[in-house]
């Protein structure tokens, strides 16, 4: 896949959904879809009628997709608005499927602590059970196009990753970072040295192949080995320090909360990165 065509933006009003909204026509100027959702149908005793109740739940959908329209308007692009009701996150998986959109666009409200997570956040849940890739805008984060980092373990999922990131590097002119983190516990370090040595010679291996096929495809490429104990960190300041307007990582297919929750890489670096993450799911 070339660059992202169909792109499904949750949009509930608040300034990080706008702000996701905005970063997102950096990467089309059409085709966008506005999803907007309202909550689960309850009795609301100050409506008698049914669908007085309905309109009273949409009221903020509307009002949120009016901004949106608004804002692509002005951005000379186009958004092309739904108001949905239910789970936000079940309408917006199922219709990011049912709409064919090969990318799904969220903010994000700060911290994405796991106790926030669990209580009902939007965007990790998205994540959890997505089988198209998800792009993350943290609050106040920007999306920039012109040097991108992958992080990669050399896992399946990570092959994965790094296919879509020579592919964005390739289709919007993007300088491509790699860093691939060798995880190592200081116990490792103490008792089995060369053990530290064999992973770090296979990470260096992995990446000249990746520096390979970037060079033959004329993507410019820098690439790290690090080791650390918590990779998050080595992620996010690496893509701070060398000013990366993207992070790229890989991660499972529809999983739930279990995998994408629980301390994971990916939810640890959404946490703290300065720009936004690409999840790459398949």
């Amino acid at each position: 896949m070339a660059k992202y065509k169909k792109l499904l933006v949750a949009i509930d009003g608040s300034s990080s959904s706008m702000q996701a909204l905005k970063e997102s026509f950096k990467l089309t100027n059409q085709g966008t879809l506005g999803v907007s959702v309202a909550p689960p149908y309850t009795v609301d005793l100050r409506v008698d009628a049914e669908e007085g109740v309905k309109n009273l739940l949409r009221e903020p959908c509307e009002t949120a997709l009016n901004k949106a329209s608004e804002m692509a308007k002005a951005a000379g692009a186009e958004v092309f608005g739904i108001c949905a009701m239910g789970q936000p996150h079940e309408r917006i998986v199922d219709l990011s499927e049912s709409e064919g959109c090969d990318l799904i666009v969220v903010g994000a409200k700060g911290m994405l602590s796991i106790e926030k997570a669990f209580m009902g956040d939007v965007t990790a849940k998205v994540i959890g059970y997505s089988v198209k890739d998800v792009l993350v805008v943290p609050d106040k984060t920007e999306l920039g196009l012109n040097r991108i980092l992958l992080a990669t373990d050399g896992s399946e999922y990570s092959r994965r990753a790094t296919v879509r990131a020579m592919d964005f590097a390739a289709s919007y002119g993007t300088e491509l970072l790699v860093v691939s983190i060798v995880e190592i516990s200081s116990e490792v370090y103490s008792i089995a040295p060369e053990v530290v040595e064999k992973k770090v010679s296979e990470a260096e291996e992995y990446l000249a192949g990746i520096k390979k096929q970037a060079e033959a495809r004329g993507i410019k490429y820098q690439g790290f080995v690090r080791d650390s104990e918590v990779p998050y960190d080595i992620i996010t300041e690496i893509a701070q320090d060398r000013h990366a307007g993207l992070i790229v990582m890989g991660s499972h297919g529809r999983t739930g909360l279990t995998r994408i929750l629980m301390g994971s890489t990916v939810e640890r670096v959404i946490s703290q990165a300065s720009c936004p993450v690409l999840v790459v799911k398949s």
